[in-house]
């Protein structure tokens, strides 16, 4: 019951500050998006060293930055941020005899894995749609939570993350698809056929991001990514379903919407 609360109390200001900095916008939305993804790279980084990879930590925070940076000018285009990690990367592999290829790639994932996926959020700042990200990413787990504790009887994935079943996943993606309906409707996005498919589509990829946060987790020998958030974890552990979500739901929006 004492984590419990925690978790409860946590999610509760989690959920506020949420709404205030998504409703804010602007500067607010990418300067609270460069936290996250800093802190989620360094926990990230922090995981697989447990593997003996060695990641480039000052590179990985220094594309963060320049993502950022990218997200407030969009003269400064994304394939340049990646280039310019590489070839700094590789002149350090070069010159270097401490790194290996395989840190290189380590580095490459933990940037596309956080900031470059994290992002994808400001691109729908000002849009009805950016709420569905979070709509349909937390109320997966949610659902998700409550079904597998009701009436989950068949594992789901038994040897990455045990307590999920297939009742519990079948749960979450008719409660995602409920909500995304009644906010659709609420807000007028038409057409709503086309909602459907986004929300069975995003509340499967939610739960893949869930699983393959949980598989690094088990790789690592790992049981949380931090402890930003008391009975949640870090932000990887928070917002694991978040990072793949966010994207789907910009370029469905962007080819189909």
């Amino acid at each position: 019951m004492k984590d419990l609360g925690k978790r409860l109390y946590s999610g509760i200001i989690g959920l506020l500050l949420l709404i205030l900095v998504v409703n804010m916008g602007g500067l607010i939305l990418s300067v609270s998006l460069l936290i996250l993804s800093l802190i989620g790279i360094g926990e990230f980084f922090k995981a697989v060293k447990n593997l003996k990879l060695n990641p480039f930590d000052n590179i990985g925070y220094l594309g963060c930055i320049i993502i950022f940076l990218a997200d407030l000018f969009p003269s400064i285009e994304r394939d340049l941020v990646i280039t310019l990690m590489l070839i700094i990367m590789l002149l350090t592999l070069l010159f270097g005899r401490e790194k290996s290829t395989a840190d290189i790639g380590i580095t490459l994932l933990g940037i596309m894995y956080m900031p470059f996926m994290l992002f994808h959020i400001s691109y729908l700042e000002g849009t009805k749609y950016i709420w569905l990200i979070f709509l349909i990413a937390f109320g997966t787990d949610t659902f998700a939570y409550f079904t597998g504790n009701l009436f989950g009887k068949h594992k789901l994935s038994p040897k990455i993350s045990p307590n999920k079943t297939i009742e519990g996943s079948i749960g979450g993606i008719i409660g995602s698809l409920i909500i995304t309906i009644l906010y659709a409707l609420y807000v007028d996005i038409t057409p709503l056929w086309k909602l459907v498919i986004m929300a069975v589509l995003t509340s499967i990829v939610s739960q893949l991001g869930d699983l393959v946060a949980s598989k690094i987790k088990r790789m690592t020998g790992i049981k949380d990514y931090g402890k930003l958030m008391p009975g949640h974890g870090g932000v990887l552990d928070r917002f694991d379903s978040i990072i793949l979500t966010a994207p789907l739901i910009y370029y469905f929006v962007r080819y189909f919407l």
